[in-house]
């Protein structure tokens, strides 16, 4: 059973894809806005409803990019809106309203073993944040050889450290992600241990231990310090 999300302004969900209901797919309903983002689990496969409003929809699936969510989507279409699709939406896969409940299980299939990765995503292709096979990862002026080791900025390279280059190259190859996976993993953590993970302004992220661990820290400090003063 494949986890399912269907986002639509419609008031009877049921009328968007007909076929979802006789298929064995858990589906939840949300409504097609910013704030249902939140709401999706992981591990789901996003069905937007595009039938009657392209624009609202071209919108959420740059939203869902930039905010570095990785949730394939499935534009659920009427034939006249396959004219304005295209790659450039960053969806894994489209289908008509009026599907088959066949079809729309194959399709289901196709984008469950391509995982998370949008159509549009070619290895080689030369795009921003995409490596290719030669180890190159482009963005912008902006180039990051994962074989060399290397960084270059406007054709002169950068003197970096090991890990700063290990950060550059994660970064590059997972770009808008960084805050999305910091707001998950403090929501994992819970209320009571959400605020170990820090936020410092203007420099990024750090680890806080719980008090009780500092207060140990502070002790065994003090206590080798006392020690090397008796020596």
């Amino acid at each position: 059973m494949t986890d399912l999300t269907l986002m639509t302004f419609a008031s009877d969900p049921a009328t968007v894809l007909p076929s979802l209901a006789l298929l064995s797919h858990r589906v939840r309903v949300l409504p097609m806005d910013a704030a249902s983002l939140v709401k999706m689990p992981e591990n789901t496969i996003l069905f937007l409803d595009a039938r009657d409003d392209l624009a609202t929809a071209k919108t959420l699936c740059r939203l869902i990019h930039a905010s570095g969510l990785s949730t394939p989507i499935v534009l659920v279409l009427t034939e006249g809106g396959f004219t304005v699709v295209n790659s450039q939406w960053g969806i894994a896969d489209v289908v008509v309203a009026s599907a088959s409940p066949a079809e729309v299980e194959g399709r289901l299939r196709l984008v469950s073993e391509r995982g998370n990765s949008p159509v549009n995503a070619v290895s080689g292709s030369g795009e921003s944040g995409v490596q290719n096979e030669d180890g190159m990862i482009h963005s912008g002026d902006l180039v990051v050889d994962t074989n060399g080791y290397t960084a270059s900025l406007h054709g002169h390279p950068i003197d970096l450290a090991y890990k700063e280059f290990e950060l550059l190259k994660y970064l590059v190859q997972h770009p808008g992600r960084v805050d999305v996976h910091i707001r998950r993993l403090r929501a994992k953590l819970g209320g009571e241990y959400e605020h170990v993970i820090g936020t410092v302004r203007n420099v990024g992220y750090r680890f806080d231990p719980p008090e009780e661990e500092e207060g140990e820290a502070a002790a065994k400090d003090a206590a080798a310090h006392n020690a090397s003063s008796e020596n």
